[in-house]
């Protein structure tokens, strides 16, 4: 699946040339990863334990950037408002990469957190944020998934591409 994913984001941000394009591709990062994660609970599982632990995950963390938004009136960069601190967008994101991480592991996370970061950087360098309000973003995001989200334990599919070949593999016990 990492190698997938990795292509996947890979095509979405190869064009970044200009700062609008690297907006747009954050902003497009920004919802494939938490659209991922609930294709996969809904693929991958037989129940809806992992989508529940998303859901969770995504609430809890959004309610706590919105509601320092809120307490902490901090001008972005860019002077389009002021609420710059902590980046939603990077909460988000890593909210999903440490949910994919923890519910089906590296060969999920790592695709995942190269997503996350992505975003992040296009969140600074498109002058929406500063470096603390990411890094507070993400911080709030991990903690969030962390505290909600258990490892799944029941059947991985792990697709394979390599010499011509492509496939999936299944796994599990039975």
């Amino acid at each position: 699946m990492n190698t997938f994913l990795l292509l996947f984001l890979l095509v979405l941000t190869g064009p970044v040339l200009a700062k609008s394009t690297l907006e747009k591709s954050g902003d497009i990062i920004h919802l494939l990863l938490p659209a991922t994660a609930l294709a996969a609970t809904l693929i991958i599982e037989d129940d809806f334990q992992g989508g529940w632990q998303l859901v969770k995950t995504g609430v809890v963390s959004r309610v706590a950037v919105e509601a320092l938004k809120y307490g902490i009136e901090k001008d972005r960069p860019d002077g389009s408002g002021d609420d710059s601190f902590p980046s939603g967008h990077t909460a988000d994101s890593f909210a999903a990469a440490t949910f994919m991480q923890q519910r089906y592991g590296w060969q999920w996370g790592i695709p995942a957190y190269i997503g996350a970061t992505f975003v992040a950087y296009s969140r600074v360098e498109s002058d929406k944020h500063y470096i603390e309000d990411v890094l507070a973003g993400a911080a709030i995001g991990i903690i969030s998934a962390l505290y909600f989200t258990d490892p799944y334990s029941g059947i991985t599919i792990t697709p394979s591409a390599g010499g011509g070949h492509y496939g999936l593999s299944f796994s599990g016990v039975f």
